[in-house]
């Protein structure tokens, strides 16, 4: 087939009030693994904002969606479903175009993300909705209270293009199970993903016109239509903390309700009595997950000061195993970077990391073809150094020495970020002390995986505000309401 022939093939229409539309203008969409176009989105301008949020805001304001629990939890399992039964079309699209490697679609760039939208139809299943407060004398009568909890409204949810799948579900699947009507703009980068799954909505689901709204665009304008507009009563992010900073502020005219999932810059701290091969393993083949391009991936290694050679000796190693190349391919283990641009950023960031001091121990380069890098150690790394204090967002590891766990802590919480961590040592209770002492929102202790549907993820700091999934994801897009009556 083709490149023109394939394209069309995969072409793409937006969601606006229960119809998939075009609009006359293209969004090109690369396969990164190649560089070549790999298909078409339609370009949404502030004209479908409008109509995209227009529907949101009549689908919440006029029907009962935001009223009917258990008709929000058949849709979700409807769409749970669906995603599914269109996994196998789903994967081609998403090794395609994200350059997300076949075991990867297997795990958290596409089927367990399905398993969010099933969670959060099980959650509102028994979910109490009202809490009573009970009753207190008042002027010698008796009043009782009690709060409701109800939808916040209409939704403009903005996501990035790593885990696009991912992202997309951690927000429609919660505030639909709210009862929220959402605006979801998928990124630039991957906007075939996104719209896949406005189209699976559209065509397998009983989730009403005008619910669900799904763009996708490259016009900076739609972003800020989508986080100024009277309409919206809720912003949901996930991408870099700079841009979530413009969001917070454009939201702020008309107080909006923020949500924000941002950058990291996560410590994985090595105890002197740890199992260096493990954690070796562990941060290598974790950093070249996805091509390094997640926000809580531990892209500073801090390693005591006696064994800083040793373990940087360790993860070269390791780093030589990772098997980089076709994405569709099952033996590969690290597809591309997402662009040129990309590669472009993280290339600069490494090259000035060697020119400030640090020691390139292995990668550093580019390779061809399409947007690869080799994953990269770099050693003996200054902790105030722009390569140990900015968001990467490629296959690239710093490696930082310090004294004592003291020492270890300060160096960790030496970031605008907190997103994650992590620490590896033989004693649980001392590892389990530093992890405590660790300012971040998530931490892995000897390589425990925390993430899962029913668990709260999310930053301190600059890192961001709120939780997606678990419990408290679906608090996000409640407001809560506080009642009471006279009782005689």
């Amino acid at each position: 087939m083709s490149t023109q022939e394939r394209a069309v093939a995969v072409a793409r229409r937006l969601l606006i009030d229960g119809q998939l539309v075009e609009t006359g203008r293209t969004l090109a969409s690369l396969d990164p693994a190649t560089g070549e176009v790999y298909g078409y989105a339609p370009e949404a301008g502030v004209a479908e904002v409008d109509a995209a949020v227009a529907a949101a805001r009549r689908a919440f304001d006029t029907t009962d969606w935001a009223t009917d629990a258990k008709f929000r939890a058949h849709c979700l399992n409807q769409l749970y479903q669906a995603l599914r039964d269109n996994v196998e079309d789903l994967r081609e699209l998403t090794m395609s175009e994200v350059g997300a490697t076949r075991a990867l679609t297997h795990g958290n760039q596409l089927e367990s993300p399905f398993e969010i939208v099933r969670y959060y139809a099980g959650l509102i299943e028994g979910y109490e909705w009202s809490e009573d407060l009970g009753a207190v004398e008042v002027r010698g009568q008796q009043h009782r209270r009690w709060v409701e909890k109800e939808a916040a409204g209409v939704v403009a949810a903005i996501s990035a293009y790593n885990y696009p799948h991912q992202l997309a579900l951690a927000k429609l699947a919660p505030s639909l199970a709210a009862g929220c009507t959402v605006v979801l703009k998928g990124a630039p980068d991957t906007p075939l993903a996104t719209l896949a799954i406005g189209e699976i909505i559209a065509n397998h689901t009983d989730i009403p016109a005008g619910v669900v709204n799904v763009l996708t665009s490259s016009d900076i304008e739609v972003g800020k239509r989508m986080t100024t507009h009277p309409d919206v009563d809720v912003v949901t992010f996930t991408g870099s903390t700079p841009v979530g900073r413009q969001i917070m502020a454009a939201a702020s005219a008309t107080l909006k309700k923020v949500f924000l999932e941002l950058g990291g810059k996560s410590a994985m701290v090595l105890l002197d009595d740890a199992d260096y091969n493990q954690a070796a393993t562990f941060a290598a083949f974790s950093v070249a997950t996805h091509a390094g391009q997640g926000c809580a991936l531990t892209t500073r290694i801090l390693v005591p000061r006696q064994d800083h050679d040793k373990v940087a000796q360790l993860i070269a190693a390791n780093l030589g195993h990772v098997r980089h190349g076709d994405p569709r391919d099952p033996k590969t283990y690290m597809g591309p970077l997402i662009s040129e641009r990309q590669r472009e950023k993280v290339d600069g960031m490494v090259q000035r990391a060697v020119q400030a001091g640090a020691t390139l121990v292995t990668g550093g380069a580019k390779l061809d073809p399409g947007f690869f890098y080799a994953p990269t150690l770099l050693a003996n790394v200054d902790p105030d150094s722009e390569i140990a204090q900015e968001e990467v967002f490629g296959p690239v590891l710093a490696l930082i020495p310090y004294t004592d766990d003291d020492d270890a802590v300060r160096i960790a919480n030496n970031s605008i970020y907190g997103l994650s961590g992590g620490v590896f040592g033989a004693d649980a209770e001392r590892a389990k002390a530093v992890a405590r002492r660790i300012r971040t929102g998530t931490m892995s202790i000897n390589g425990g995986n925390y993430f899962h549907p029913d668990v709260p993820f999310g930053g301190y700091k600059q890192s961001g505000i709120g939780r997606e999934m678990g419990r408290a994801g679906l608090e996000e897009f409640l407001e809560l309401k506080t009642l009471a009556e006279v009782v005689q």
